[in-house]
C-alpha cells in the first residue's frame, strides 16, 4: 500500500505562502547551515505529488529540484503538454488522491511526498496522510495560503518528535491517527 507523507514549513500564523504564492518570508530565514532533515525525509520517497500552485512555484527552477518522479494533480493542467525538459520528470494528472495512490501502488511506489496546501488538505480529508513534518518559522505574515483548511471531522495526531533550531524554527513530526 502506498502511503502519503508531508514535509512543509508554515509561518507561526499558519500560512505556507503569501496570498500571491510568494515564500520570500521562508527563504529569508532558511539557514543553509541548519539541517532540517529534508534529505533524510526524501531518502525513502519514490515520488512527489503536488498541486498546480506548488508546481507553478517550482516549474521555473533550474535544475529541476527533485530526483524522483513528480505527479501534478490538476484539472487545469491535465490536458496540457509537459514543458520541454520536464517530460521524463513530471506527469500531469486529473485524479483523486486515492486514485493516484492506487496507481502509484501498481507502479510499486511505496511512499510519496505530498506538497502544497490544498493538496495536503485533500489528502487529509480523504484520510490518506500517514505523517507530517511541519516546520514553524517564527514570523507572522498576516495573510496568505493556509496549511490547513476546514476538515469534515477532527483529525487526531500523535507527536512523534520535536526539535528547535538556532534560527528559531521549530519542527514537529506528527503521525496521523486512524
Amino acid at each position: 500500500m502506498t502511503t502519503a507523507h508531508v514535509f512543509i514549513a508554515t509561518s507561526l500564523d499558519g500560512y505556507i505562502a503569501r496570498p500571491d504564492g510568494e515564500i520570500d518570508w521562508l527563504l529569508q530565514r532558511d539557514n543553509q547551515a541548519e539541517d532540517h532533515g529534508y534529505l533524510d525525509f526524501m531518502a525513502d520517497k519514490g515520488a512527489i505529488v503536488m498541486g498546480r500552485g506548488t508546481y507553478e512555484t517550482v516549474a521555473h527552477l533550474k535544475p529541476w529540484p527533485y530526483d524522483v518522479p513528480a505527479y501534478v494533480l490538476s484539472k487545469a493542467l491535465a490536458e496540457t503538454p509537459v514543458p520541454e525538459g520536464q517530460q521524463d520528470k513530471v506527469t500531469f494528472l486529473d485524479l483523486t488522491p486515492a486514485a493516484l495512490l492506487a496507481r502509484l501502488g501498481r507502479e510499486n511506489i511505496q511512499k510519496v511526498y505530498v506538497d502544497g496546501g490544498q493538496l495536503v488538505q485533500s489528502f487529509l480529508r480523504e484520510g490518506l496522510v500517514h505523517d507530517m513534518v511541519i516546520t514553524t518559522v517564527p514570523v507572522l505574515i498576516g495573510a496568505g495560503r493556509p496549511l490547513f483548511g476546514s476538515v469534515p471531522k477532527d483529525i487526531d495526531l500523535e507527536l512523534m518528535s520535536s526539535r528547535s533550531f538556532p534560527s528559531g524554527m521549530v519542527q514537529c513530526k506528527f503521525r496521523v491517527l486512524p
